[in-house]
């Protein structure tokens, strides 16, 4: 009986050829035919194991590591972006730095300059020199400040002596003589202005000092009211 029932069941047989035989064409399902098969059940009752309906363990980790790899790029992104930072900063402040330090030794000489221009000394070759050393601290950003008539500061300016003044009204400590002209690159202080100071009505104050811009470099000017 059990020979009988074996001759009994059919036999199918599958065409697996790539090249059809009858056209000689490259069968375009030929791939997924035999997927499809290798895929198939090895006999009846049987089922090829499939994922699971959760999720899958290997695909959680990779997740997770991919999430920590990318919390350690945003970090070291972060950290190198706050280098530059100070980096540029630092380099700036250096920059700064020699700057002040050079115009430092230089603030002499521009003193004899200027006391050389009062004195009407300055003049030809020796004139041609200071302009162009001027100009070079001029360009790396020396500012000089200090002029008759503005208020005084004391961050920026040194009062070596007070004048009596005369007047009513609200009154303004002013500067009445520039006795040394202050210097400062960007917002470095090289040295105060060294002054006199006074104390006046404000609008008499604020007259003297548009008078004092139109007049030219703020040099002293020799005053009625002036002591000395």
């Amino acid at each position: 009986m059990a020979d009988e029932q074996k001759q009994e069941e059919p036999v199918t047989f599958r065409d697996r050829r790539k090249v059809d035989p009858e056209t000689g064409e490259v069968r375009p399902d030929a791939d997924a035919t035999g997927a499809a098969d290798s895929a198939a059940p090895a006999g009846d009752g049987e089922q090829v194991a499939g994922p699971a309906d959760g999720e899958d363990p290997e695909v959680e980790k990779l997740r997770a590591e991919v999430a920590e790899r990318t919390a350690d790029l945003q970090r070291v992104s972060a950290e190198y972006a706050n280098y530059r930072r100070r980096a540029d900063r630092d380099r700036e402040q250096t920059k700064v730095d020699a700057k002040v330090s050079f115009a430092n030794d230089l603030l002499v000489v521009l003193d004899d300059f200027e006391r050389a221009a009062q004195h009407g000394d300055l003049t030809g070759p020796f004139k041609a020199a200071a302009d162009k050393v001027t100009a070079v601290l001029t360009k790396l950003g020396l500012e000089p400040f200090g002029t008759e008539g503005e208020p005084f500061d004391p961050q920026l300016h040194e009062a070596v002596q007070h004048e009596p003044a005369e007047g009513s009204g609200p009154m303004v400590t002013v500067l009445s003589t520039v006795l040394r002209r202050g210097y400062r690159i960007s917002d470095r202080v090289l040295r105060p202005a060294m002054v006199t100071v006074q104390d006046r009505p404000e609008a008499e104050a604020e007259t003297e000092a548009a008078g004092g811009a139109d007049a030219g470099d703020g040099e002293p000017q020799n005053r009625p009211d002036q002591d000395g």
